[in-house]
C-alpha cells in the first residue's frame, strides 16, 4: 500500500526536559517563581515534553488551568507542601546536583512507586523457574511487554502511574533487552494469546527496532497469538510518527504485515482530553494506522484538572467515533505518585462517566468506565443501588486474577470520599469481599495490602 505524507506541519522531533526549561519560550515569559517551581517538582516527577505539544495544544493564555499545561508540566501542588519547599530552597540556592538528586529520591520513595502487587504478584517465570525481566502476566489471556529501547515517552504525563520507570531508579524499571525469553514463555503458556506491547512507550523505537520485537511473534510456531498490542501516547504528543517521521511508512508497513499474518493488531492510544485530536495531523495519524487494517482503541484515567468533566469526555468520544477510533476505557487514576493532586471521588468519576456516555450515540458507548485496575483485577463501578435499604456501590470485575471472578458483581459500602478501591469496605455486613481469601493464597498479607493497587503496572 502506498501512504500519501501531508507536508503540513513538518518538523522534527525537538524534546525539552527539566534542564531545557528556559529553553521553552513560552514558558520563559512567566515569572521565575513560577519556573522554579516547576524547576522543584521536575527534581522529584519525570518531566518531558516537546515543541508539537508546547506550541499547537497548550493554550498558555490560561496558565496555569490549561489542561494540556497541566497534564504535562510538573506543578508545586503535587507534592507535599514540606517536600516541595524543601526541593524549591535547593533550587534557589543552586545546591549540587547531587544535593538535589538525593533529596527527589526520598520524596520518590515515599510515592507509592509500584501499585498492584506488580512487583510480588505479576512477574512470570519460566518452566526452569527463572524469573522472566521486562514481563508482566497478571490476567491468563494477556501478557505485558517492556522492551528496553522503548522506556521513555515522547511526553510524560503528570498523572502517570509508571513515572518510577523515568526517574533512575534500576530498580524501578521493568525491561527487557531481547524477545527470546517472551518467545519462551508464551510457548509455555498455552492460554497465552495475547501480546502488549508497554513501556514507556513503544513508539519511540524506530520501526526496524519494534520490528524486531514483533515480527518473532508472527512465527506459524506461535499461532496461539492471536492479538498484539501496542500501548502508546504518541498519536496525541507525537502523531508525526505516523505520518511524517523518516521511518512513519515503514511502521505503517510493519502494522499490515501482522495484519497480513491473521493477527489482530490494536493501537491502544491514550487521549486524555481532546485538545489531544484538535490537530490536522493528529486526526491525519489515525487515518494511516487504521489504512493498515489495524484498530484504535482509546483509554484515558479521569483525573482532576485535566479531564474532569463530562462534557471534554463526551467530545473526545464524538471525535474518535468520528475518526473511526473506538472509545475503549475510562479508568480511575491510581493511587500512585501525585494522587492527591488528580485523584477524584469514585462517586464523582461515575457522575462524569454516566453524564458523558448520556451525550454519545450507541457508536461511542463501546467505552466502559470508570475502572479501578486494583491488585485483584479492573474492577468497574458499575453503579450506585440501595439495597436491602442500604446504599451501596455496585461492583464488577472486567478482568480479574482468575477468570471465574469474571463479570461477578459485588458489592461495597456507599462512601462518598472512597477515591480508590482500598478504601472501600464490603456492603451488608459482610468481612470482605467473596475473592478475598482466594487472593491471600497468592502471598499477600492483611486486608489493606490486598487490596492496594500501588505496585503495578495492569494489562490494560
Amino acid at each position: 500500500m502506498q501512504h500519501h505524507v501531508p507536508q503540513q506541519e513538518a518538523a522534527p522531533y525537538r524534546a525539552f526536559t527539566r534542564r531545557d526549561i528556559d529553553r521553552i519560550a513560552a514558558l520563559a515569559a512567566l515569572p521565575k517563581e513560577v519556573r522554579d517551581g516547576i524547576r522543584a517538582s521536575a527534581w522529584v516527577l519525570p518531566f518531558r515534553t516537546n515543541a508539537y505539544v508546547v506550541e499547537q495544544l497548550i493554550d498558555w493564555s490560561r496558565i496555569p488551568e490549561d489542561p494540556i499545561f497541566q497534564l504535562t508540566f510538573p506543578q508545586p501542588e503535587m507534592l507535599a507542601r514540606h517536600d516541595f519547599e524543601r526541593m524549591l530552597a535547593l533550587v534557589q540556592s543552586e545546591a549540587s546536583p547531587r544535593e538535589l538528586q538525593a533529596a527527589a529520591r526520598d520524596i520518590q520513595l515515599r510515592l507509592n512507586p509500584h501499585p498492584a502487587g506488580q512487583r510480588e504478584l505479576n512477574v512470570p517465570r519460566l518452566p526452569d523457574g527463572s524469573a522472566l525481566s521486562g514481563v508482566q502476566h497478571k490476567y491468563a489471556q494477556t501478557a505485558l511487554f517492556f522492551p528496553s529501547r522503548g522506556q521513555t515517552c515522547h511526553a510524560y504525563c503528570t498523572y502517570c502511574f509508571r513515572w518510577a520507570q523515568f526517574v533512575g531508579i534500576d530498580d524501578l524499571k521493568f525491561a527487557a533487552r531481547e524477545i527470546e525469553g517472551l518467545l519462551r514463555y508464551v510457548q509455555s503458556q498455552p492460554e497465552l494469546c495475547n501480546v502488549l506491547f508497554t513501556g514507556g512507550d513503544p513508539m519511540v523505537m524506530r520501526s526496524a527496532v519494534l520490528g524486531a520485537y514483533v515480527e518473532p511473534l508472527l512465527s506459524p510456531e506461535l499461532s496461539q497469538v492471536r492479538e498484539i498490542r501496542i500501548g502508546t501516547k504518541a498519536p496525541a504528543y507525537w502523531p508525526q510518527r505516523f505520518v511524517q517521521d523518516p521511518d512513519a511508512d515503514d511502521l505503517l508497513r510493519l502494522f499490515e504485515r501482522v495484519v497480513a499474518s491473521g493477527r489482530h493488531l490494536a493501537v491502544m492510544a491514550h487521549y486524555s482530553h481532546p485538545r489531544e485530536l484538535s490537530t490536522p495531523i493528529a486526526e491525519e495519524a489515525i487515518r494511516r494506522i487504521r489504512s493498515t487494517g489495524a484498530v484504535v482503541r482509546t483509554q484515558a484515567p479521569v483525573v482532576r484538572r485535566v479531564n474532569d468533566d463530562a462534557a471534554a469526555w463526551a467530545e473526545l468520544w464524538r471525535k474518535q467515533v468520528q475518526l473511526g477510533a473506538v472509545p475503549y476505557y475510562m479508568f480511575v487514576e491510581r493511587d500512585t505518585g501525585p494522587r492527591q493532586y488528580f485523584e477524584l471521588p469514585l462517586v464523582r468519576a461515575h457522575a462524569i462517566f454516566n453524564e458523558a456516555l448520556g451525550q454519545v450515540s450507541g457508536l461511542g458507548r463501546t467505552v466502559r468506565g470508570p475502572s479501578m485496575s486494583a491488585t485483584p483485577g479492573k474492577v468497574l463501578i458499575d453503579g450506585v443501588a440501595r439495597v436491602h435499604g442500604e446504599r451501596v456501590f455496585v461492583l464488577k470485575f472486567l478482568q480479574a486474577r482468575d477468570p471465574d471472578w469474571v463479570g461477578r458483581p459485588f458489592f461495597a459500602r456507599y462512601d462518598p470520599d472512597a477515591t480508590w478501591f482500598d478504601d472501600l469496605r464490603p456492603a451488608f455486613g459482610e468481612r470482605e469481599f467473596f475473592f478475598e481469601a482466594q487472593l491471600r493464597s497468592l502471598g499477600h498479607g492483611p486486608r489493606r495490602q490486598l487490596l492496594l493497587a500501588d505496585a503495578a503496572p495492569p494489562a490494560e
